[in-house]
């Protein structure tokens, strides 16, 4: 009886391996303004919902021998954070870009707080970002990952290897595809910063004697201003249902 309970209590260890690794770099829950109790609880939480739906293939994993079980934890944990990096490389993308654009329309210099991490972020980068994060929250994103966490135990069972090859080609996959949608959404602003500052090229040839700089910097914020205000919703939208066709398992 002990040693069932033994067997059962790694078991669950090894669902909570692979849970934490992936909400351990989960967009929004990962952020370091949320207490890592909070963040431990949760993760505790899901592991044990889950446990109704992959019990059955957990039993498959031999946790008698110790050694087994040492590459088995480190083995789960790796696979979570695969998952994990997976969907924050599409965040890390749209951070990247709002960067850009915040450069573009002359906000590249105010800086402020970030939201996921304590590093000063450009203003616009931490306005697009957390208006993503919350809009993936209220379409049930977090819902598509345990699903995908669900899936993954018929994809890479827990008695199966981990194949460092296999998940760095799909990491790169989904960077080139995250970077891809990112470009596509921010190409106006890119267009816009090429007319702009082609404009000012040109004055700048045509008036030497003036500061075109400063006279024009005012002008090249207001026009972005005004272009983002324009583009920001379909950018938001067409980023989430981007991610939303994403999935890390089928």
């Amino acid at each position: 009886m002990t040693a069932i309970l033994s067997d059962a209590v790694l078991l669950v260890l090894l669902a909570f391996c692979r849970v934490g690794g992936c909400f351990l770099v989960l967009p929004g829950i990962s952020s370091s303004r949320v207490p890592v109790q909070v963040r431990l609880l949760l993760v505790i939480a899901i592991t044990i919902a889950m446990l109704g739906q992959i019990w059955p293939l957990l039993q498959t994993a031999n946790v008698s021998q110790s050694p087994v079980l040492a590459r088995l934890i480190v083995s789960e944990t790796l696979i979570g954070l695969f998952i994990g990096l997976a969907v924050r490389f599409y965040l890390l993308a749209l951070g990247f870009m709002a960067t850009a654009l915040g450069t573009v329309i002359g906000y590249g210099n105010l800086m402020g707080p970030g939201f996921e991490e304590t590093e000063p972020q450009a203003a616009i980068g931490t306005l697009l970002t957390m208006s993503a994060v919350l809009l993936l929250f209220i379409f049930d994103f977090h819902h598509a990952v345990i699903r995908s966490l669900i899936a993954s135990y018929s994809v890479v069972p827990v008695t199966g290897s981990f194949e460092v090859e296999t998940y760095l080609m799909n990491l790169t996959e989904t960077l080139k595809e995250s970077f891809l949608l990112v470009l596509r959404l921010g190409s106006p602003f890119i267009a816009y910063a090429l007319v702009i500052n082609l404009m000012i090229g040109i004055l700048n040839k045509l008036t030497p004697q003036i500061p075109i700089y400063f006279i024009s910097l005012p002008f090249v914020i207001a026009g972005g201003i005004l272009l983002l205000y324009f583009a920001v919703p379909s950018f938001l939208t067409l980023f989430v249902e981007g991610f939303m066709e994403f999935r890390v398992f089928q």
